[in-house]
């Protein structure tokens, strides 16, 4: 706010609250030059919401004492925090190998969301099973099958064994191994069982995962799935 800015609203305070009236002239030119010090960098109004006059007035409403800039600035401080709260940076338009382009662009949007100038940007989530889903994503999820195109999964396969075997597993129609605990290493459901590594004293140094599951983990889990474990054992070997 300007100083012109300033006066109005310590005229329209006043109207509210006669003791904030400064009937000397040094006085309420002090008065005048506390409040655009303390209050120059608080818009008067904003497109989206804010309006020190409504701070204002809720502070002369609530509170028995006389109001003070701190009593304008705090809502103030609030109002922005919210608004910075609620955005999510979108993706600039400059190029991302311009650095100081990219990162003015961004500070940029953040300033004006805190400012009252722009609204906030709210990141959008991906959504299943209900109304209003984007048909091209549900079309695109349809045709991959799953979040990790076919390509992508194999490429990761080498670094992923335990993952890998388990879904080969499911797709031979053998039983998922890893949805049971483990018996004899304690591994819990989803997680890959694990070897032991015996120091000369004959005691366990530590362990590491295993690309296949124990046999009894395998057994439990035809069990669960009413399969003939030498079905499974055979499909296994093929």
């Amino acid at each position: 706010m300007d100083r012109r800015e300033i006066a109005a609203l310590l005229a329209y305070i006043g109207r509210l609250d006669p003791r904030t009236i400064r009937t000397d002239q040094g006085e309420a030119r002090d008065q005048l030059a506390q409040w655009h010090e303390l209050l120059g960098d608080v818009p008067l109004i904003t497109p989206h919401g804010w309006d020190i006059r409504v701070a204002a007035r809720q502070h002369i409403r609530t509170s028995p004492y006389p109001i003070l800039p701190a009593d304008v600035a705090r809502p103030w401080e609030n109002y922005r925090r919210d608004r910075l709260a609620r955005h999510s940076d979108p993706t600039p338009s400059a190029d991302p190998d311009d650095q100081a382009a990219w990162t003015a662009e961004l500070a940029g949007i953040r300033r004006a969301v805190a400012a009252g100038t722009a609204q906030p940007a709210q990141a959008r989530a991906i959504t299943s099973g209900h109304d209003g889903i984007d048909p091209r994503l549900e079309a695109r999820l349809r045709q991959i099958g799953s979040c990790i195109p076919p390509a992508a999964r194999a490429a990761l396969a080498p670094y992923r064994p335990a993952r890998a075997a388990r879904e080969a597993a499911v797709a031979q129609g053998r039983p998922d191994a890893l949805s049971v605990r483990c018996e004899w290493c304690l591994a819990q459901p989803g997680e890959p069982c694990r070897r032991r590594r015996i120091g000369p004293d004959d005691g366990v140094r530590a362990t590491a995962p295993r690309a296949t599951p124990h046999p009894c983990r395998l057994d439990l889990a035809a069990a669960q799935q009413n399969q003939p474990i030498e079905q499974v054992q055979q499909r296994a070997t093929v």
